[in-house]
């Protein structure tokens, strides 16, 4: 028995409810660390990078739902963990505030609980969705789940935006609590007997692999290998703008932290159009492949960027908000078409390894969603240094992620190309 339509959107909350945390930690938070107390960006950067790199960890989790089955205790326990450290990191930019060394270390460790939280869970999550999906919903299976995903972004930021103002530490305090505690419930009434009615358990009478020849074997095929870089590359331009795209927007633009947060919202609201179109487009109606959606994608968020570069310069206020909303638009279509191959190629080789795979992409993804963001905060901070001028550093950082976006959307060609476009097959349900 597989996953009904309404099973798979009831899973849909559990992305809704990962994203709602992590976006406080990518956003608001790292705005607070910036802007409020006047720390270097490169510190917020750091801080994702860890937990990013932490989920360097997705094929381990992935393997062990794959060996051991019970995907489910494994999503609620990985969302406990990144309950605890989102509040955790809440916490600790009071305490940066006062005591520097103490804030510091409760960082750390908050910032590494939700990235062991977010590889469990989500790794979990995607390995239970392959496996109990019938072929021709995978697609759209990782639509609605991703729609869902970016649903809770921009709720959150949004939500969170519009209650912060004015900001207090207290306040602070309690709406991430709200968020963290009312996130681990919504995951609870969402998975809690739905593995137990489908066919996800494990293959438990394939011969048995060791973790490491299981990667290797993966690596070994061209299509997987392939697409391992493609993930990296387009998730690196995807995400330099992740840490430094509100304190632009504080710096340049004078906005204030509600502002900012709801900032965030709006260009994540662009990303669910952007998915949205493609979802209704690819699969109803079969309109475009997969690769024409990707660079499709990837070029508009290029340009969108040099929008966002030029309208810097010029102080162009009012058009700022549509700028980030056609970036998110253009990012949306881009994310939606890779996931869709995704899903497509964790069925493909050797058989009950969903999870293994899920997580092997999700590692690469996460390694460059870590790498971009510290790299984007970094370059602005030795850009702000040497040029002296904040909308001319910032702006330099965007025209270069613009750059990879361009180099992005060739390499696709290649890619997908080379894989003989079984996702856009399934994207447009063939």
């Amino acid at each position: 028995m597989t996953l009904s339509w309404l099973q798979i959107v009831r899973l849909g909350p559990v992305q809704m409810a990962l994203s709602a945390i992590v976006v406080l930690t990518t956003s608001t938070l790292n705005r607070l660390m910036v802007v409020e107390l006047v720390l270097p960006t490169v510190l917020p950067g750091l801080l994702v990078a860890l937990h990013y790199g932490i989920q360097i960890t997705r094929p381990n989790w992935g393997f062990l739902s794959d060996t051991g089955g019970h995907r489910t205790r494994w999503i609620i326990g990985g969302m406990l963990a990144l309950a605890l450290g989102g509040m955790g990191a809440a916490l600790s930019v009071l305490v940066l505030a006062e005591h520097f060394a103490v804030g510091l270390v409760l960082s750390v460790v908050s910032y590494a609980l939700v990235g062991l939280g977010v590889g469990a869970s989500g790794t979990s999550l995607l390995a239970l969705l392959a496996t109990a999906t019938a072929p021709h919903r995978r697609a759209a299976a990782a639509t609605i789940t991703w729609l869902m995903m970016i649903a809770g972004i921009a709720v959150t930021a949004a939500t969170v935006g519009s209650f912060l103002d004015p900001y207090s530490p207290a306040l602070l305090v309690k709406i991430v609590g709200i968020v963290t505690t009312g996130a681990f419930f919504v995951t609870l009434l969402a998975v809690w007997g739905i593995e137990a009615r489908v066919s996800a358990d494990p293959d438990l009478n394939a011969a048995p692999m060791r973790f490491r020849e299981e990667l290797a074997e993966i690596w070994a095929e061209p299509e997987a290998r392939h697409f391992t870089i493609f993930v990296f590359l387009s998730m690196t331009a995807y995400f330099m703008q992740e840490l430094i795209l509100e304190p632009y927007a504080g710096l340049v633009f004078g906005f204030t932290p509600g502002q900012s947060t709801s900032l965030s919202g709006a260009q994540n609201g662009g990303v669910f159009l952007g998915m949205l179109r493609v979802g209704i487009a690819a699969t109803g109606f079969c309109l475009g492949s997969l690769k024409h959606w990707v660079v499709a994608g990837c070029l508009g968020s290029a340009c969108a960027l040099a929008g966002i570069t030029l309208l810097g310069g010029l102080g162009a206020t009012a058009a700022f908000v549509p700028a980030v909303v056609a970036l998110g638009v253009f990012n949306g279509m881009f994310a939606v078409a890779a996931i869709g191959a995704m899903m497509a190629l964790a069925g493909q080789g050797r058989g009950a390894r969903e999870g293994t795979r899920m997580g092997f992409w999700g590692a690469a993804q996460a390694i460059a969603v870590g790498f971009g963001g510290l790299i984007g905060a970094a370059s602005v901070d030795v850009m702000r240094l040497w040029l002296g001028n904040d909308a001319q550093a910032f702006g330099t950082v965007f025209l270069f992620e613009a750059t990879l976006f361009v180099l992005s959307a060739l390499l696709a060609l290649r890619v997908i190309d080379h894989g003989r476009n079984r996702g856009a097959a399934l994207v447009a349900g063939e």
